[in-house]
């Protein structure tokens, strides 16, 4: 398989992967802001923060109101990270890749594609979003089980499973730095009455609600939540189980190199970390250089495989 193939392959898992994870944080967001009373601080910003995208978003926008962030995260074609970017970066990477998948697949993204742009201009109605989120969605899964069941496991379905899962692990990782912020001796009395509820939504933004109370059997606590995000090895999205992923993946692969040594040094930092035994603020440095080492592998796997463009 030529790299330019192989590039675009691993590029696309990465973009739907995308588009599943913003439609689902939005999601999820609209139904915690319902269940939480005004005066708690669970602002739109919060997704803003989630993606690293403040200094795109306050080039464009002066509030974090909802219209600003969701017409921001969803359909701004300017933004690289909005659902939109993705899903058009996904349909160009599977359109030049039509030989190497199944046809269904394309049809699936492509339609995709076309009803997201015939309907960005109804997010503004929170009725509308929900239909529209819901639909992408369940577009998303529909193309990961297609895949999984049309396609044979060979080395471009591998790069296809080493792409989504290094970017589900980015994400998860982001996900638990901004909900490392509800550890903080500093949280108001009334975000600690409602931390049961924020913690229900984090787990539901990442599936693992249902894995949670089956696994711990306990009531819900940031804590335990946060340990079994990072470590359990049995939940799809956990950071954990990603890495098994991409070292299934990685290894089976030809000409993987160092990359094994590079993975396995990454597996030992994230199962070192221990939330009991850390700070507030402690977490959000092993975090942030979980996420550095997410970046650092995504760059290595790139120089191994992918061609490397020089300027002319």
């Amino acid at each position: 398989m030529l790299s330019r193939s192989a590039e675009r392959l691993y590029w696309l898992a990465r973009y739907m992967e995308r588009t599943e994870n913003i439609a689902r944080l939005v999601s999820v967001h609209m139904n915690l802001l319902m269940d939480l009373p005004k005066g708690v601080e669970m602002g739109w910003q919060q997704l803003i923060r989630i993606n690293g995208s403040e200094q795109e978003f306050f080039e464009k926008n002066k509030l974090t109101n909802e219209r600003n962030v969701t017409r921001f995260l969803l359909a701004d074609p300017s933004f690289p990270g909005s659902l939109f970017s993705s899903l058009t970066a996904a349909r160009e990477n599977i359109r030049t890749s039509r030989d190497l998948l199944p046809d269904e697949a394309w049809e699936q993204v492509n339609e995709m594609y076309l009803y997201a742009k015939l309907n960005l201009d109804t997010i503004s109605s929170r009725r509308s979003r929900v239909v529209f989120l819901n639909t992408t969605l369940k577009g998303c899964q529909r193309f990961t089980g297609l895949l999984s069941g049309y396609m044979s496991h060979n080395h471009p379905y591998r790069l296809i499973r080493l792409g989504r899962n290094i970017e589900r692990a980015d994400m998860t990782s982001r996900i638990l730095d901004l909900a490392s912020l509800l550890l903080s001796e500093s949280r108001s009395d009334e975000m600690r009455q409602y931390e049961t509820i924020l913690w229900m939504n984090i787990l539901t933004s990442l599936n693992a609600l249902l894995t949670y109370r089956q696994t711990m059997r306990s009531r819900i606590n940031g804590d335990d939540v946060l340990n079994f995000l990072i470590l359990n090895k049995n939940l799809p999205r956990s950071i954990s189980y990603c890495l098994i992923e991409i070292c299934d993946c990685i290894n089976k692969l030809p000409n993987h190199n160092d990359l094994p040594k590079q993975l396995a040094e990454l597996e030992t930092y994230v199962q070192a970390i221990d939330i009991h035994e850390t700070t507030q603020l402690q977490l959000r440095g092993i975090l942030d250089g979980l996420q550095n080492k997410i970046g650092e592998l995504h760059g290595h796997i790139s120089d191994n495989w992918f061609l490397k463009y020089t300027p002319e």
